[in-house]
């Protein structure tokens, strides 16, 4: 896949998310259910998922210079890591937080 089909697949599942999220706040608003609201947050947390994983796509793609000879294209395997640490974070610590307050 190209650097731009990939960002359009990124773009793309990023705005169903959102989508999703909206839904999922709705329902949760009208439900008050503990278990809508988490899958709300986890939906906003994949689309910041997205939009790192775009940040990382467009910084990787920058033109090597003289402090970085060889380019920046390992630095989107940098944010893919930051990714994987923020969702791992907000998975963990929200159930905690919602047993804990329950």
């Amino acid at each position: 896949m190209s650097a731009s089909g990939g960002n359009r697949a990124i773009i793309a599942a990023f705005l169903a998310n959102m989508g999703i999220a909206l839904s999922k706040f709705a329902a949760w608003f009208f439900s008050g259910s503990a278990s809508m609201l988490a899958e709300a947050i986890h939906s906003v947390a994949d689309s910041g998922n997205q939009l790192l994983l775009l940040l990382g796509g467009r910084q990787s793609r920058r033109a090597a210079d003289a402090e970085h000879p060889f380019g920046y294209g390992r630095e989107r395997y940098v944010y893919a890591f930051v990714v994987s640490i923020i969702l791992f974070s907000v998975g963990g610590l929200f159930p905690i937080y919602e047993g804990v307050d329950k």
